[in-house]
């Protein structure tokens, strides 16, 4: 099987992979949207180096936005195939794509009222889809695939497992011409706190691996749980707005959960909880469909008719004018908004009216690109640029490292313990992260390559000096990574 990679190759967003087996079938695992840095972002209008409507089909591991985000544009661009999904796969990236698509627009009709005030509206580039494409694209999805349970997907033959990462993550176990491919998608934290853990792998000749965080552990949750905790009383103290940047899908409800078991054993004030995302309300209602996924504690609250992921302060904000609210309410509040890097949503606004301010908290507990608003701010930044206006960093930052709810070298190494002794590929990492990672696995005897962008490998014969492809620099890091934690 050969593999071209169109993105989350030598970065960690725009995840989308091209398969193509020895007698010709051509299929494409995810297809996500990139998301950070302008330059990145301006990767999404590129045009596919393939004819889409060739597709055998499309398989998608998840539903957050950086695997499903360019389907519509793909649908958009010809294809009309069958997209192979879980059952809440497909639940949760209608909401997903429907958002993406109304944010988008939203966002092209606001830079083209300031443009025409400027008289550059002709500089302002369209939506990238909208609402009908993204309808069109749902109406190709089929959300057949079961875990454990085998089906004949083109010229492949695909079973999915548990991945853990967030409701309906697969990882993909692909046969084809006598070759077993492992494909992780986005591999969970087995210590998440809502996910049950990801199921291990059978024996393959190849694993294309994640690598988001291959070049550390996280805290364990009992710390990390310490860790929010004490810095939402450092938070409450100061006064201010507590502004929580959360992505809608697994994030925004494990904060739920936590602050409902915190405040009502007592340990932090009940003071408001403003969950200011539409789509993270929307989201948690699939929570309650698919519980089974969940931990037992929290599946059996949901079977017995309780909902873990309601505060007793929860506001719930659905329009912009609530949202506009929320920054003249005075006294102490916790606010939950998206996007998590802080690209982009409504936590911008938020941003905008209190990171000035030294007694707001901002609470960091999802992983932050280095070229991302929360990257900078990470960083250190003293000023951000955020919606035309440069910014003061005043307030006190807060970043919690131990709420990944993606895999850690730990959960890595053990997810490969399992498969023999494949080719390893690795893919969805920052580039000092990936060659952190490549002398850990030759230490187990595991041979690693870095998938290039855009260049075809072959996945059983291609190779590449010390793992990295060509025009690669050594690695040069300390092999830490910046604390994140998506």
């Amino acid at each position: 099987m050969h593999l071209q990679s169109l993105g989350a190759a030598l970065t960690v967003t725009g995840s989308a992979h091209l398969l193509r087996t020895r007698s010709g079938g051509m299929v494409l695992i995810d297809c996500g949207l990139f998301q950070g840095s302008d330059e990145l972002e301006a990767r999404n209008r590129e045009p596919f180096p393939f004819e889409p409507s060739d597709l055998a089909a499309v398989i998608v591991t998840h539903a957050h936005l950086d695997h499903v985000g360019r389907l519509p544009l793909l649908v958009n661009r010809g294809y009309r195939g069958p997209i192979f999904c879980t059952p809440p796969t497909a639940a949760l990236a209608e909401t997903v794509l429907l958002d993406s698509a109304r944010l988008q627009v939203e966002g092209f009709r606001q830079d083209l009222r300031r443009a025409r005030r400027q008289g550059r509206e002709s500089e302002v580039l369209p939506p990238l889809y909208e609402e009908e494409d993204v309808h069109r694209t749902l109406a190709l999805l089929r959300p057949a695939l079961e875990f454990g349970e085998a089906a004949n997907i083109g010229p492949l033959r695909v079973t999915p497992g548990r991945g853990g990462h967030i409701l309906g993550s697969a990882y993909l176990l692909i046969e084809a011409d006598g070759e077993r491919l492992i494909m992780s998608g986005d591999l969970g934290n087995r210590e998440s706190g809502l996910q049950l853990d990801f199921t291990l792998p059978p024996p393959a000749d190849a694993v294309v691996i994640e690598t988001t965080y291959a070049n550390r552990t996280h805290r364990s949750l009992p710390e990390t749980l310490a860790e929010f905790r004490d810095a939402l009383h450092k938070s409450v103290r100061a006064g201010g707005k507590i502004l929580i940047p959360t992505f809608a899908i697994e994030r925004a409800q494990f904060i739920l959960y936590e602050l409902k078991a915190l405040m009502d054993a007592g340990e932090v004030p009940r003071i408001p909880v403003f969950l200011d995302s539409p789509m993270a309300a929307r989201a948690t209602h699939e929570y309650f469909e698919y519980g089974d996924e969940l931990i037992p504690e929290v599946r059996d609250a949901l079977r017995s008719g309780e909902d873990p992921f309601r505060p007793s302060t929860l506001h719930t904000v659905v329009t912009s004018a609530e949202s506009q609210r929320i920054n003249r309410y005075d006294g102490p509040a916790i606010i939950l908004a998206g996007n998590g890097m802080m690209t982009g949503g409504r936590i911008q606004h938020h941003l905008r009216h209190h990171l000035w301010k030294p007694g707001t908290s901002l609470i960091i507990v999802s992983y932050q690109s280095p070229s991302s608003l929360g990257g900078r701010i990470v960083a250190g930044a003293q000023t951000v640029h955020i919606m035309g206006e440069e910014i003061a960093v005043k307030a006190q930052i807060h970043t919690i490292g131990g709420f990944s709810a993606h895999a850690d070298q730990d959960d890595l190494l053990d997810f490969l313990e399992s498969t023999g002794q494949p080719r390893v590929w690795l893919v969805h990492g920052e580039p000092d992260v990936m060659g952190a990672f490549l002398p850990v696995l030759s230490e187990r005897g595991l041979t690693g390559n870095i998938v290039p962008d855009h260049h075809e490998v072959d996945l059983l014969s291609t190779s590449f000096s010390e793992g990295r492809p060509p025009g690669m620099l050594e690695h040069t890091g300390d092999g830490k990574g910046s604390e994140g934690g998506e």
